[in-house]
């Protein structure tokens, strides 16, 4: 077993390179993604070692780069894009929604499109508009795509792969908030979960936290805080957005008896609207508490000095958690 440290940006380069040395009919494709490595240089030295032919870099047209990759996924390739930031994939939502989507289904079967989107997510970087947006729901809402998120370097090294071999197309949503955070990963052993699956990160008894991607470690945090004012919350990473494992979180609610989620978008009609409605559904006379939510405001999201305040963090997470014990 071979296990080394590595930040989130770094394991995400080193599964996509793994992926494309396992697998000739991947390709890596994206403004910027070649000579310079991506603007978050995911894509580092990947042109150098494999070409440019496998490592391409395409004009700056967002629709362009998703139609492309999927006609190279109906011609039998495994196209990988990336889209710079959050707020410029809208160009290509038709493509994605339309098209990639519903190929499957509209083939009854006989045709995949085995197509890996990778978009940098989320805010907390201090950056100017269209470069901090939460678009998860607009791709989740929409049936044919699996929607996905890593939390840690471990997970996003081996997620990043998983959804490559898939044949189902893929949006990889990576937090970019915690691209610089270190952590472990085994890189020549699998994990056992799968990549639909949501895992508890930290076990507790009074109450449910469940979240994902970039605000895992912020409900880590509130946890901690939490445990020295006598309170013990469960942690949950859902990990999979669509499909979403909501078994986990119902057996964690039957214990716990209360829910907080925590979503970075705005509140109105995200993640956790549909976490919610599936707890008063499945765990009604568990629940001892109305299930609470944790978001963004409903605003454009705020300029760079103010994200601070939009963002959640363990103030407001705790907030909520004191509002679910309280009742």
């Amino acid at each position: 077993m071979t296990t080394t440290t590595m930040t989130l940006a770094g394991a995400l380069n080193a599964g996509l390179r793994r992926a494309l040395e396992k697998d000739p009919r991947v390709v890596v494709m994206g403004e910027d993604v070649g000579t310079l490595g991506g603007v978050f240089r995911i894509t580092d030295s990947l042109q150098k070692d494999f070409g440019e032919g496998r490592v391409i870099d395409t004009p700056l047209a967002e629709s362009g780069i998703v139609g492309t990759a999927f006609g190279m996924a109906l011609r039998g390739y495994r196209p990988v894009c990336e889209i710079q930031f959050d707020g410029f994939v809208y160009p290509a939502f038709d493509q994605i929604v339309s098209q990639v989507a519903k190929i499957h289904y509209r083939t009854a079967g006989a045709v995949t499109a085995p197509l890996t989107i990778r978009i940098p997510y989320g805010g907390g970087i201090g950056a100017v508009e269209h470069h901090s947006e939460s678009p998860e729901v607009y791709f989740t809402h929409t049936a044919g795509l699996r929607v996905v998120s890593p939390s840690t370097p471990s997970d996003a090294y081996w997620m990043i792969q998983q959804a490559i071999a898939l044949d189902d197309p893929v949006i990889f949503l990576e937090p970019k908030h915690r691209y610089w955070e270190r952590g472990e990963v085994e890189i020549d052993r699998a994990p056992e979960i799968v990549l639909e699956s949501a895992r508890v990160v930290r076990s507790g008894s009074d109450a449910t936290v469940v979240t994902f991607g970039a605000l895992v470690g912020t409900a880590l945090r509130a946890a901690e805080i939490a445990e020295q004012e006598g309170h013990s919350l469960e942690v949950i990473d859902l990990r999979s957005l669509s499909p979403l494992d909501f078994d986990i979180v119902e057996a964690s609610v039957r214990r716990t008896g209360r829910l907080v989620v925590v979503q970075e978008a705005p509140v109105f009609c995200g993640i956790g609207a549909e976490i919610a409605a599936r707890t008063s559904e499945r765990c009604f006379y568990q629940l001892e508490a109305p299930v609470l939510r944790v978001g963004g405001f409903d605003i454009p999201y705020p300029p760079a000095k103010l994200e601070s305040h939009h963002r959640p963090d363990p103030d407001r997470i705790l907030d909520a958690v004191d509002r679910a014990l309280a009742a």
